[in-house]
């Protein structure tokens, strides 16, 4: 019985390993399909965090233009880098005219997130181009979105993830790697977990 329950106890974890090491591949392909749109406020006052959605908002409207039409990632990404400083410059303006003092500083680099949910897509944590904006101290809760495919700009809406955006996300992935944004992730090691030791106790029960 002993060497069963061991035996058994091996196979789930080599079985759990496996489910997570394809899913941890999934994010890391997932991730070199997209770049991420991130702002950072300079603190958690009230203030400041309206602040940093007046400057997503500038930003956006920005660069709404400059990747219209953009159905390639590194011409997206040629975009965004040739264009920081015009961005810095965006922001800066809004900061000004609110009263502000704050620095601002924009960056295209590889970044680590936690999972996040943004309209009914929950991307898994890991390391993500993004085009990362933080204003003053950049020590308040973030904004973030899809910038490429196109998540954030449609329409200006924010937050609400309309068909044509839904569209433009699943022409960049394969079904599979789209399908994986609509699960729980967390509840799908869980739920993975139950069932195979549910499996190796009826196993153990039979073999008795």
């Amino acid at each position: 019985m002993k060497k069963i329950f061991i035996l058994a106890a091996v196979a789930l974890i080599v079985a759990i390993g496996s489910k997570q090491y394809q899913q941890h591949k999934m994010t890391e392909e997932i991730a070199g399909k997209i770049i991420r749109f991130h702002v950072l406020a300079n603190s958690d006052s009230q203030e400041d965090q309206q602040l940093k959605l007046e400057v997503r908002d500038a930003i956006g409207s920005f660069m709404q233009t400059k990747l219209s039409g953009v159905s390639d990632i590194n011409e997206s990404r040629q975009i965004v880098t040739e264009n920081l400083s015009a961005i810095e410059e965006e922001a800066e303006k809004v900061i000004s005219e609110e009263g502000y003092t704050y620095t601002v500083s924009a960056r295209l680099a590889r970044i680590d997130f936690p999972e996040k949910t943004y309209g009914p897509y929950t991307f898994r944590a890991g390391n993500y181009e993004a085009l990362e904006v933080t204003i003053g101290e950049g020590s308040g809760h973030n904004w973030w979105c899809v910038m490429y495919p196109n998540l954030c700009f449609f329409n200006s809406t924010y937050e609400v993830v309309d068909e044509e955006a839904e569209k433009s996300l699943e022409r960049v992935l394969t079904p599979e790697e789209y399908k994986s944004l609509m699960e729980n992730k967390d509840y799908e090691v869980k739920f993975a977990f139950a069932d195979l030791w549910k499996d190796i106790t009826k196993a153990v029960a039979i073999s008795h």
